[in-house]
Parts: structure tokens; C-alpha cells; sequence
């Protein structure tokens, strides 16, 4: 169930298009997004790395560059302890590459998902103790491990955080304290006495900030570390960043990098999934990302980190092929968890619960966060995937947003054996007979209405197909990296008839439509989504009869409204304007 909504924001679209050289409709998708002020405006269409803000404006980061230059000079030895996701392994590959090139004894660690858990633990520090390491650098986790960074320091370790995930607290009588574990340096833009302009960066960001600020005490060249920002723009993507502020800037000159990326692993990895030329959000998101992340999921992220690192293309062939392979297994472990969890909430009474709580006890834990936000996008409710782990339950949860996943959970803190994250998605471990208690108490507390799991689809521009023109789609474009915060633009046009139908492709999985509009004008509409539930509709709408017709090429009474985004087709060397189809009633 959706409702559509047509975005209303005001603002003298025709004087903001001349302004900057747009077409009114992309001044309105623009002022859409937020974006109002005019210095806002010209970052959005014009920003570059030197719209980038200072590292310098990060709490800690000066104390953090002393610390780290001092060990350099005394011929320390340092170690970065990473995390297991896109994010995490990038911002360690960031911190290698910038730690060692200011003269730095630097190695790496990162958790295995299934032995360590996420961030940093005992066993971790132990093995850093074990091989003389004088200074740990987290990146991409942290912040919430107080007692792990107490026995780090009691041990006599020195320690800097990198992090970006939510600080934890505590609310006694209504007022709420930080918590902050005791490490020498701490940089995150989540701090409260932060005065960093933009806090939505992800760890790998915030690494590559880290890394800035050293190379301008070292005088290293600023361009020495740009490479790294194709790392940063992977992670931002990967990570579900808002991609807007300096995060924009950030994807929108990693992906021009990565297209021609150095980098032996990545280009290894680009090629063996047929990527070629220019590489959108879209690819990182949905190819490379779950290439990276297979290694963390199904065996050590350290192969990642191999893949990033590889000097010869040999090994980097190997070490692309394998995290390949590890994706295609993923996506066919994830498909039979979704069907099981499916099948458990409709044959049971969690169907009817606000908060989804699902128990897969065989299925790889690794996968569970996958699985939550399939099934939250099937149900749009907040939804925590529980499997077995080692005497406990692991759970991964991704929500929606009117429901504040980390504010919510950390209600019920002393339920869990470990737990953090963000408001859209969180990640804890409890004991297993406490799944059905928490289960009880979320629902119970949670001010949830029907409305909120009613998915709202927001309109930019209603817009009648004739308006299309080769030249605004080409505009559309200035718009892209798209992604969080910046989403594909929705255009919308009601009461559309439909000439003819055909359903297309090897797997029949494409319908192809041929929708006319009031003023008679005529255009290709394609449909990648499920055809069975679009005929379904159609059937019960207008008849079977109707529905014949339409795909005969019959005069029909169908009549569709639908939400669309507009592309340019290209066949044997012609050139024709098509709408894609996002949604319909």
C-alpha cells in the first residue's frame, strides 16, 4: 500500500533556472532536495575538492596527528583495526595507504564477523600486545566500546578513534549523557563538542580526513592523496550516506576515478563483473559494494583488503574472482533466508506486529542485515533479523523512517550483550530467550500508527510526457551522483492509455508499454518490476477482457497513472525518448 504526494516547496523556479543555466524543472528537483540557499545551490552543481571542508575543524584531529607524528619519529609500530563492511575495509585501506606514506610502521586487523563480532575486542588487543604494537587506530567502529578500550590502556596502549557511528548514553531522570570510551584521541563529527560543519560521513571519510591533516604536516602533496578518494566514494555509497554537502562532492569525483581507476584490485573486480566505462552510484551500490562485502560475510574481509592492496594483477584476478564467487553464493543463501522469514511471518502472528522481530536460527548470520531490509521493504516496518551465534542471538535491524531504531533499542539496553548503530539500522547480540522479550517490549512501547508502514511516494514535478525533451533529460544528469538524500527524480502523469503491451526479455522479466497522454502524445514506457502483481492490478481494475486487448494492441478502456523517470533509448544508431515506469495506480 503508497500514497503519492506531489512536493509543494516554493520557491521562483524560472529565476533560479536562469540564474544558473537550468531548466526550471531541475531548479525545482533542486529546491526539492532542500537545497535553498545560494551558496547551497552552487556547492550542489559546482562543488569541488576544494569546497571540501578542513580536517582541522574535527575535535581531536590535532591531537591526533601529535600522536600519530610522535610514534612515526619514534619508530612506533601502529596498527589500524578496521571493520568488516564496504566502509569499514575502505577506511582501513585509507589508513594503510596515507599511515605508510608518511614513514609509518603501520599493519592491519580486522574482526572476523563470525569469531570477533563487529569492532574491536580483548582478543583483538591481545594480538596487537602480542606483536608490540605501541598505537591502535579504529576506523569505522569504536565508539561504543568502552570496556574494550579500558583494558587497551590499562594494558598500556595507546588508542585513537576514527569512527562516525551514533556516541552512546545514558538518560537518568530525563537528561541525557554521553558516553565516551577513554581513548587518547577521539575524531568523530558525532560528538557533541564537534563543531565539524557536516556530521552524515561515513569512517572511510573520516579517514581520509585523518590522512589529510597528516599529509599537510608532512607536506606531502595534496594530490598524493586524491587516489584515496575513489576509496572514500566507494565507502559513502556503500555505506548509504546522504549524498549531499560534501559527501556529493566526494562520489560525484571518486565515480570520474573509478572509471579509470590504478588501482590492479578494483579494475580487476570492475572487469570481471563487465563494468566499462562510466560508473555510477548504481554500480557501487548494487555490484562492486556486495562484491566487497561477500569477503566480510561468508569469509575474512581481510580479502578485501588483499584486493585493494594487490600489486600485480595476477592476484588481483584471483582475489576478484574469488569475492565474485562469495557474492553469488550470498545472493542464493539470502534468497532462501528471505522465503523462510516470509513464510514464518505470514503463517504466524507477527504479521500483525509493528515492529518485526524474526528468528532464523540456521541461516548465516552474516546475512541477516540483507534479509531485514528485504523484508522491511516488503512490509515497510522496522524489522531485527535474529540468527545463532556463538551461547547468543545476533541480530541486525534496518528500519523505517518514523522509527528511530538506535533510540529505541537503547530502551532496553540491559537486554543486550552488545549493541549500536544508527537510527535507520542497528546491530546487536543477547541472549536467545530474551529474542521473545524484546520482541514483547518493542511493540508494546512503540507509538507507531498504520500510517507510518503506508510508503509514501513523493512526487518532484508532475509532469505530462510531451514536456520531455532530449535536452532535459541531458540536464537530469548534472544532478547524479543519485543516491540517500538525493534520490532519482520522481516525475508523475495521470490518465494515460495504453495502445499496446509486450512482455520482453529472455526471462520474460520486461514489460514494454505504449502510453499516449490527453494531448495525443505517444511514447515507449518500460517496466521492470513484477509483471504477474502489474496484470493483477490491471485485472482487477478494468476485467480480463480489458487486459487482453491491451496486449492485442486493441482499442482498451485501461487508463494508468504512473510515476516515472524519463531516459533517452539508443538502437542502431537512433535516438528515442522512453519513460521508465517507477510506479503505478
Amino acid at each position: 500500500m503508497e500514497k503519492w504526494f506531489i512536493q509543494t516547496k516554493k520557491a521562483d523556479f524560472h529565476q533560479l533556472g536562469k540564474k544558473y543555466g537550468i531548466d526550471p524543472v531541475i531548479a525545482r528537483i533542486i529546491r526539492n532536495r532542500d537545497i535553498v540557499h545560494e551558496d547551497e545551490i552552487d556547492m550542489f552543481l559546482n562543488g569541488t575538492l576544494n569546497n571540501l571542508h578542513s580536517p582541522w575543524l574535527m575535535k581531536d584531529m590535532e591531537k591526533a596527528v601529535k600522536i600519530i607524528s610522535e610514534k612515526i619519529e619514534q619508530n612506533k609500530k601502529i596498527r589500524v583495526i578496521g571493520d568488516y563492511d564496504i566502509d569499514g575495509v575502505n577506511a582501513t585501506y585509507i589508513l594503510l595507504k596515507g599511515l605508510s606514506r608518511c614513514g609509518a610502521i603501520v599493519d592491519t586487523d580486522i574482526p572476523d564477523r563470525m569469531k570477533d563480532g563487529y569492532g574491536i575486542n580483548e582478543s583483538l588487543i591481545d594480538s596487537a600486545i602480542e606483536a608490540q604494537i605501541d598505537l591502535i587506530i579504529t576506523c569505522d567502529n569504536g565508539i561504543a566500546a568502552i570496556n574494550q578500550i579500558a583494558y587497551a590502556k590499562q594494558k598500556g596502549i595507546t588508542v585513537i578513534i576514527t569512527d562516525h557511528h551514533d556516541i552512546p548514553y545514558e538518560e537518568i531522570e530525563g537528561i541525557r549523557k554521553e558516553i565516551y570510551p577513554m581513548a587518547d584521541a577521539i575524531i568523530n563529527p558525532k560528538q557533541s563538542e564537534c563543531h565539524y560543519p557536516f556530521d552524515r560521513i561515513c569512517g572511510a571519510v573520516v579517514a581520509l580526513k585523518l590522512v589529510q591533516a597528516l599529509f599537510e604536516v608532512y607536506q606531502i602533496p595534496e594530490k598524493e592523496w586524491h587516489p584515496l578518494i575513489e576509496n572514500a566514494a566507494m565507502a559513502t555509497v556503500g555505506d548509504v550516506m546522504d549524498l549531499v554537502n560534501e559527501n556529493r562532492i566526494i562520489v560525484k569525483e571518486g565515480l570520474k576515478r573509478i572509471s579509470k581507476t590504478s588501482n590492479k584490485g578494483l579494475s580487476s573486480l570492475l572487469s570481471l563483473n563487465g563494468l566499462e566505462g562510466d560508473i555510477s552510484s548504481y554500480h557501487i551500490g548494487f555490484v562492486i559494494g556486495p562484491c566487497i562485502n561477500a569477503g566480510g560475510r561468508l569469509d575474512t574481509a581481510k580479502r578485501a583488503l588483499e584486493l585493494l592492496s594487490s600489486e600485480s594483477i595476477e592476484e588481483a584476478g584471483r582475489l576478484a574472482g574469488d569475492l565474485k564467487s562469495l557474492n553469488d553464493s550470498r545472493k542464493e543463501l539470502t534468497l532462501k533466508g528471505l522465503e523462510e522469514a516470509l513464510h514464518i511471518i505470514e503463517t504466524t502472528n507477527l504479521k500483525n506486529d509493528k515492529v518485526l522481530i524474526v528468528y532464523l536460527p540456521d541461516c548465516h548470520e552474516s546475512l541477516a542485515g540483507i534479509i531485514a531490509g528485504r523484508i522491511r521493504e516488503n512490509y515497510n516496518k522496522p524489522v531485527i533479523v535474529f540468527t545463532d551465534a556463538h551461547e547468543c542471538a545476533k541480530g541486525s535491524g534496518r528500519s523505517i523512517e518514523a522509527y528511530n531504531m538506535f533510540e529505541e533499542l537503547s530502551k532496553f539496553k540491559d537486554l543486550f550483550l552488545k549493541f549500536g548503530g544508527h537510527p535507520m539500522a542497528a546491530g546487536l547480540s543477547l541472549p536467545k530467550e530474551n529474542i521473545d522479550l524484546l520482541r514483547e517490549k518493542l511493540n508494546q512501547e512503540t507509538t507507531l500508527t498504520k500510517e507510518d508502514f503506508v510508503a509514501k511516494i513523493l512526487i518532484d514535478v508532475p509532469m505530462p510526457i510531451h514536456y520531455i525533451t532530449e535536452q532535459l533529460v541531458k540536464q537530469l544528469e548534472i544532478l547524479e551522483p543519485f543516491g540517500k538524500a538525493n534520490e532519482k527524480p520522481t516525475f508523475a502523469e495521470k490518465n494515460l492509455k495504453i495502445i499496446t503491451a509486450r512482455i520482453l526479455g529472455k526471462n520474460q522479466n520486461v514489460l514494454k508499454l505504449l502510453i499516449q497522454n490527453e494531448v495525443g502524445c505517444k511514447m515507449d514506457a518500460m517496466f521492470f518490476g513484477n509483471i504477474e502483481q502489474f496484470n493483477s492490478f490491471l485485472t482487477l481494475k478494468y476485467g480480463e477482457a480489458e487486459l487482453n486487448k491491451m496486449y492485442a494492441g486493441k482499442e482498451n478502456q485501461i487508463r494508468l497513472s504512473i510515476t516515472y523517470y524519463p531516459s533517452i533509448n539508443e538502437y542502431n544508431g537512433n535516438k528515442s525518448i522512453q519513460v521508465i515506469i517507477k510506479n503505478y495506480n
